[in-house]
């Protein structure tokens, strides 16, 4: 059965990590320059001053720079995935942001320059963000409904893997001998280590399907059929009744989906999409807002303006993200029992608390010899990151894929991702000026707009675990685009559709599109019949209603 307790077959579970490793790449190059930033001899060899010396207002502005076309890059990568990963398939998107990676963390690690830097960052962040659209939106299109949210969280905790890596490698990389002839390796090397994820994912994506709801789109019945049987079969499942009761749901919304115009700028024109565009919008944005990113960014800088000198920060910062990857864990096993919402609003309330609380604390005791007070800031930032981020950082990307009608999946999603990179052009680029110009007030600008965020989040995000991609629409006033429901249906209602599944499969292959679509308009036949008898019944029911309420006003009248 589709709606009973689903256990994920090795090959689906292979599938969703190995694409993860693309995001684990994404969240690497984003979290490098963290460690990048604690290396001495990246300043000698770039000529920067170093923090407290004459000068520093000129590195912060390259450090920002540095961030900041990343990010620019990645926007760019956004808004190309979403027209290759119709055009030519999620998978092939997938190869192509490697490619770019690939050849942006090249330039990095190979930099002689500032202007160099900058131009590998530029295409490593197009790499970064095509991967950061395809590949969850991959892994939602290949799980069930009742496992989607896990398989998507994989995304969250490559992303802590990426960020404790590069912390890591920037911490052991911090003891390599300064009066060495090959120097600069204690940061071209953890640069350089950007390429390894990109080149894997490359070199095995023969063995990766194309997505099965990408194949039904090209009309390619037969391979996607295949693929959905080689995702979802089970041990206990000979006659893959899950694969064919998902995969009959899947055509019907498919055929339903080709009969609605689709013009461009789609996503903006009718108002459930509207609502679409603004829940993913103000998802991803407001999640900046957070201070994740900027905390997980720059938690080197901060922890040497806390007094913490030497290898310390760099130290610190590896521990504090390797926590994360618990976090994101749980997230992972639990998002599907408790919800997405519920993730996520916690997730930011805890996010707000714990910055208010860094705000007070860095303003009173910043530059002060009270080591118990710095000790305390230290433990906010790391009870931060540890547990409040990880319910954000794995639902997000959940979240933001699935709200999507199939037909425009990859652009919505491209859009969501592209508010949180434009996002980071406010808070990462503005991060390590701020912090050195207006220290604690910094943290004002991210805790005021978080405070409305989760205002709006609580009355306009749908709670959406347990439902297939192709029902949520109607959690968004989308119901004339959903051809069938799965969610709120009785045990026997879903036994029911699996019967008819098997009926149309018998032999384990597919029938003539024809005799589906004819079995479709049956059923939607016998619900519109209902629907009239019904409304029949209604309107004789108000009619004897309204003959009643005449005949009392008569006696009334008599009366």
């Amino acid at each position: 059965m589709l709606g009973g307790k689903h256990i994920v077959n090795t090959y689906n579970l292979f599938v969703v990590i190995f694409v993860a490793l693309g995001t684990f790449s994404t969240a690497y190059g984003l979290a490098i320059i963290g460690s990048t930033v604690g290396q001495p001899n990246f300043y000698t060899y770039f000529n920067l001053a170093p923090q407290d010396e004459p000068g520093y207002a000129h590195t912060t502005n390259i450090i920002g720079a540095l961030n900041g076309v990343n990010s620019a890059g990645a926007i760019i990568g956004c808004l190309t995935s979403a027209y290759t990963a119709d055009r030519y398939s999620r998978k092939r998107t997938i190869e192509l942001g490697c490619i770019i990676l690939i050849v942006g963390g090249t330039l990095c690690a190979g930099s002689i320059s500032i202007g160099m830097f900058l131009a590998g960052r530029v295409i490593a962040g197009i790499g970064s963000g095509i991967l950061a659209v395809v590949v969850p939106m991959y892994q939602g299109e290949v799980a069930t409904a009742e496992t989607r949210g896990a398989m998507m969280c994989i995304t969250g905790i490559m992303y802590a893997l990426g960020y404790s890596l590069a912390g890591w490698l920037g911490f052991a990389c911090y003891f390599f001998p300064t009066d060495s002839p090959f120097a600069t390796f204690s940061w071209r090397f953890p640069l350089a280590m950007q390429l390894v994820a990109p080149l894997v994912v490359l070199g095995g994506s023969a063995f990766i399907p194309f997505s099965p709801r990408w194949l039904l789109g090209q009309d390619r019945r037969d391979e996607a059929f295949e693929v959905v049987k080689r995702l979802h079969a089970k041990p206990d499942d000979p006659n893959h009744t899950t694969a064919r009761s998902e995969f009959y749901l899947m055509e019907k919304q498919f055929e339903l989906d080709k009969t609605f115009t689709m013009r461009p700028f789609e996503i903006f024109r009718t108002t459930p999409n509207l609502r679409r565009v603004f829940v993913a919008c103000l998802l991803m944005w407001g999640n900046q807002f957070l201070g994740i990113f900027v905390i997980t960014n720059y938690g080197v800088l901060i922890y040497t303006s806390l007094g913490l000198l030497a290898f310390r920060p760099l130290l610190l910062n590896a521990c504090w993200t390797t926590f994360t990857i618990l976090g994101n864990s749980w997230t992972a096993f639990y998002v599907d029992r408790f919800g997405r919402r519920s993730f996520l609003l916690i997730g930011a309330s805890g996010c707000v608390i714990s910055l208010i609380f860094e705000a007070a604390l860095t303003a009173e005791f910043l530059g002060s010899t009270n080591t118990a007070a710095l000790n305390a800031t230290v433990f906010f930032l790391w009870f931060y990151i540890l547990f409040w981020s990880s319910l954000i950082d794995a639902t997000q990307y959940v979240y933001v894929a699935e709200i999507w009608p199939n037909h425009l999946r990859s652009q919505g999603t491209a859009l969501g991702i592209a508010a949180f990179y434009l996002a980071s052009e406010v808070t990462l680029v503005a991060a390590p000026v701020a912090l050195n110009d207006i220290g604690w007030k910094f943290y004002l600008v991210l805790i005021c707009p978080s405070i409305v965020y989760i205002v709006l989040m609580y009355f306009v995000f749908p709670e959406t675990k347990g439902r297939t991609l192709e029902e949520i629409g109607a959690l968004f006033g989308d119901d004339q685009h959903v051809a069938s429901h799965w969610y709120d249906l009785s045990a026997e209602e879903k036994q029911k559709v699996a019967e008819n599944a098997l009926k149309l499969t018998e032999d384990g292959k597919l029938p003539p599109k024809a005799e589906v679509m004819a079995a479709s308009e049956m059923a939607a036949g016998r619900e519109r019949n209902r629907s009239e008898k019904s409304s029949e019944k209604d309107v004789e029911v108000g009619a004897g209603e309204r003959e009643m309420k005449v005949e009392n006003v008569e006696v009334g009248k008599k009366v």
